[in-house]
């Protein structure tokens, strides 16, 4: 008998899985399913309208001193609204996120990741002290906000590789340092991009947490960061870090943005001065309309606006992890769980940098901040979460056997019960459940299945996790 090998028991498992999602998609969407992707596309949408409000609020004054037309900001932001939301729409109907996992199709993108890093580094353009833009006529682009989607990806295929031990413990270390940590020193010496390399640490550790890294190994990683942050701190970077801690020691200078930002939030208040009656926005706090547009928020809708961002974004992460817990395999829950805690953390770093919690970055508002990559990066991102869920949807082996059974009738026999009040005798009657009881029993069925599933895997998970520790 030949042998199973890992990558055909991969592709017998996902050909399994390709028919119960055929039968799953004719049965429907699950409840469990359907409720996180709606809060998921709801929050989004929402984010995505604040964005195009604020962005118009906050870059109509910029526009009139570059003798634009007021509306140019805002135009080209909702373009890039309308393509993001068509990429994700792709994404999440026609890819199967299953692909990938496939080394071949992670090469490919890692590959483009390079060729984008090298881009920058030859034909970049420098803006506010940062060479991370390529202009192709009026277009500008930023690879490393895509370049953030790949890393996650990569890492995932690793973990997922060596959970289903097709690469050894010290392979997946070299290939983790080789793939993902070596391409990220480079995009942050030669970009000088400290911002995404925080975001992506973010992601790649979400990853390690959820694919279950031992706990020594992400204290090495924690501490192996903490080392390449301090030995980062030179230069204006550590000017940077002086200026947070105190502002007003360069208020004209490195501290003017912090000290613009602390005065827009203190004149906001607790309701705001109203929507378009920022003051800071008129070229007192540059950058309104991109990395400080929350100060901006805060400044005209007040604490209450500023809040439902925050429990906007915070729905989100919700819907993700949401979606990552249900997803059917390792993979899936890695990728949907990673990007979602990545996503989010971006977004927590700036609403951080503009409040004065943390040191100033050039990272943008996902949705609401109106920089074209990033509002693109970030929507594809959307559609890769709703991929893993859309592809959530199987039948469940106890699903698949009990759709198997079949309801027998007995044809001409009699319907009238018999004089004593018994049941009919065995060959006579009507057989058939009532539609309300098997919808029940489904119902009952169906949480028990889902139940088992979910034990099933938490067992696994801890002997995986046993046998980690005990080699």
């Amino acid at each position: 008998m030949t042998p199973r090998t890992p990558s055909r028991d991969i592709s017998d498992e996902r050909a399994a899985r390709m028919g119960a999602r055929r039968q799953a998609d004719a049965r429907g969407v699950p409840a469990s399913l359907m409720l996180p992707r709606l809060i998921l596309v709801v929050a989004v949408v929402f984010l995505s309208l604040i964005g195009l409000v604020m962005g118009f609020s906050a870059s109509s004054i910029e526009a009139i001193d570059m003798g634009k037309s007021v509306y140019s900001y805002v135009f080209k932001q909702g373009v890039m609204l309308l393509v993001g939301a068509a990429a994700a729409f792709l994404i999440a109907r026609f890819l199967p996120y299953e692909a990938l996992r496939n080394h071949v199709v992670a090469g490919v993108l890692l590959a483009l990741v390079v060729v984008g890093i090298a881009a920058v580094g030859l034909a970049g353009t420098e803006v506010l002290g940062g060479k991370r833009w390529i202009y192709i006529g009026s277009f500008s682009l930023q690879p490393s906000e895509f370049s953030k989607i790949v890393f996650v990806i990569v890492m995932a295929c690793i973990l997922s590789r060596y959970r289903a031990r097709a690469i050894t413990p010290r392979g997946s270390c070299i290939a983790t340092i080789g793939l993902v940590f070596l391409p990220l020193g480079v995009l942050m010496l030669t970009q000088s991009d400290m911002g995404t390399a925080v975001v992506v640490v973010v992601g790649v550790f979400a990853v390690m947490v959820i694919g279950g890294v031992p706990a020594r190994v992400l204290a090495l990683f924690v501490a192996a960061v903490a080392l390449a942050a301090v030995a980062s701190m030179t230069g204006y970077r550590a000017e940077r870090l002086e200026v947070w801690l105190d502002p007003w020691s360069d208020p004209y200078g490195t501290g003017l943005q912090s000290i613009r930002s602390f005065y827009a939030f203190a004149e906001g208040g607790l309701f705001g001065v109203g929507l378009g009656n920022s003051r800071e926005k008129f070229q007192y706090l540059s950058e309104a309309e991109n990395d400080f547009v929350f100060a901006i928020v805060g400044e005209e809708l007040g604490m209450v606006g500023a809040l439902a961002v925050i429990v906007l974004f915070l729905a989100v992460l919700y819907a993700g992890l949401r979606i990552a817990r249900s997803a059917p395999d390792d993979f899936g829950c890695m990728l949907a769980g990673g990007l979602t805690v990545m996503l989010v953390g971006q977004a927590f770093l700036n609403m951080a940098v503009v409040t004065g919690l943390f040191p100033v970055t050039g990272k943008p508002l996902p949705f609401i901040s109106s920089g074209g990559s990033s509002i693109l990066s970030s929507l594809m991102i959307v559609g890769i979460i709703l991929a893993v869920s859309r592809g959530s949807n199987v039948l469940t082996p106890y699903e698949r056997r009990r759709n198997d059974l079949n309801v027998i009738r007995v044809e001409g026999a009699s319907r009238t019960p018999r004089s004593d009040g018994r049941a009919p005798r065995a060959g006579g009657g009507d057989m058939r459940v009532p539609r309300a009881d098997m919808q029940a029993r489904r119902a009952v069925d169906a949480r028990e299945a889902q139940r088992a599933d979910r034990r099933r895997r938490a067992v696994l998970r801890a002997r995986e996790r046993e046998e980690k520790e005990q080699r």
